[in-house]
């Protein structure tokens, strides 16, 4: 499913990804990123917050992960200069955790609810599809 919206997203967009810890939101954004045609290992940026990928024809895929961040997550976000990239036509955001950050990610963001259903099978909700 991640390959597939992946070869669809054009630029510009903001994918807020919600779910519990092995809920598929890591494995989903390893997809997209095949259907954006990187061929680096996506791993989560859990400790380091956002990974950045150059992407064919865009400039680049921002993997976010709001996982350890707990307090003041607006004023970091703007730190790390995300809310500048997420504007940008040319970049694709996706963010871990986004549920963590609901009042400062664009209203024009696509969430994504993941939820473990059980070892072999997860379901997704999003209007996206």
């Amino acid at each position: 499913m991640g390959r597939e919206i992946g070869a669809k997203l054009k630029g510009g967009e903001v994918l807020a990804l919600q779910g519990d810890l092995g809920a598929g939101k890591t494995t989903f954004i390893q997809g997209l990123a095949k259907g954006l045609g990187i061929k680096k290992t996506i791993v989560s940026p859990t400790f380091i917050i956002v990974r950045r990928y150059p992407v064919s024809g865009r400039r680049h895929l921002y993997h976010v992960d709001l996982y350890r961040l707990e307090e003041e997550i607006g004023k970091e976000l703007e730190n790390l200069g995300l809310t500048d990239e997420w504007g940008r036509k040319e970049n694709i955001v996706v963010i871990e955790w986004a549920d963590k950050a609901r009042n400062e990610i664009p209203k024009s963001a696509i969430w994504i609810e993941f939820e473990y259903v059980d070892e072999h099978k997860r379901k997704i909700k999003t209007d996206i599809i």
